[in-house]
């Protein structure tokens, strides 16, 4: 297969104009979960918890293909997985070494439950397929306003807790000594972790939520060190790719993510050119030797 071969087995625009209302709601759905993933993964970068959300993915993948299985509502399944795995997380793995045992432990199983699940549900073979790589026609308008109204209640949590959360994210100690909930602040975050993951699945798909929760916030703080742009950076790029993602696989023969992740690596790839060039100029200008106008100082 040539190169002009793959394009034509992969792409197809012919109907793009007619197809794009069959995706209203995803596209809206995108960009509600680009919002919520690029607010929530600043602080999943800052807490040094990228494995705990491939963890928290795996259950929520469980609880998603048990309610495919029997029939109820797949986005309540997904909830429910998630939040147990998240709070299991949160008031058992305090310390960084105990959380990474724990996720150990939780993945294999989580997703194990999930293959289990997906293996005696005897329905089509897309949605099954669609819980690990999402589907870009999968949200309906009842899992619109369920998703949406779980994204208020999230961004609002967040807001409401974002500066104890981020002096206890940045320094846990300290903030312990100046009298704030570490423990019950970290619980509610894995809660609202474990939301956002579970909302994210319904289009990336459980094997590949970090391309919507990771992978936008660790691009922005390769280009910035201020918190506030961190934060900006990291909801732009994280809609930039599901939506981006969504409007192409609207004209692919693909499922949704690899377009999406392939979006979010390669803004990844051009924030880290760009964090490694500046670096780069700032060492060279410290390095040159001071100018006068009479010309350098040796």
């Amino acid at each position: 297969m040539d190169f002009n071969d793959f394009l034509e087995a992969t792409f197809n625009f012919n109907n793009y104009a007619e197809l794009l209302p069959l995706v209203r709601n995803s596209i809206i759905a995108g960009a509600v979960l680009g919002v919520v993933g690029g607010l929530i993964g600043t602080f999943v970068m800052m807490r040094d918890m990228a494995f705990a959300v491939h963890g928290i993915a795996e259950l929520s993948f469980a609880g998603a293909a048990f309610a495919l299985l029997i029939g109820a509502n797949v986005v309540f399944g997904s909830l429910v997985g998630s939040v147990v795995a998240a709070m299991l997380l949160g008031v058992l793995g305090f310390r960084a070494r105990d959380r990474n045992s724990i996720i150990g432990v939780l993945m294999p199983f989580g997703l194990g439950l999930g293959i289990l699940f997906i293996s005696l549900y005897q329905g089509r073979s897309a949605n099954k397929f669609g819980l690990l790589t999402g589907q870009i026609v999968s949200v309906d308008s009842v899992q619109l306003n369920l998703l949406a109204g779980c994204a208020v209640v999230v961004i609002a949590a967040l807001l409401l807790i974002w500066r104890p959360l981020t002096f206890a994210s940045a320094d846990p100690d300290m903030a312990e000594a100046r009298g704030l909930p570490v423990n019950a602040l970290s619980i509610v975050f894995m809660f609202l972790l474990g939301v956002s993951v579970a909302l994210s699945i319904q289009v990336v798909g459980a094997l590949l939520v970090l391309a919507l929760v990771i992978t936008p916030a660790a691009a922005a703080l390769r280009v910035t060190s201020s918190p506030r742009l961190v934060v900006l950076l990291s909801v732009i790029f994280a809609v930039t790719a599901v939506v981006g993602g969504i409007l192409v696989a609207v004209g692919g023969r693909i499922p949704i993510s690899p377009y999406v992740t392939t979006i979010s690596f390669l803004i990844y790839l051009l924030c880290r050119f760009i964090g490694t060039r500046r670096r780069h100029h700032g060492h060279q200008r410290r390095g040159s030797p001071a100018l006068t106008r009479s010309g350098p100082v040796v």
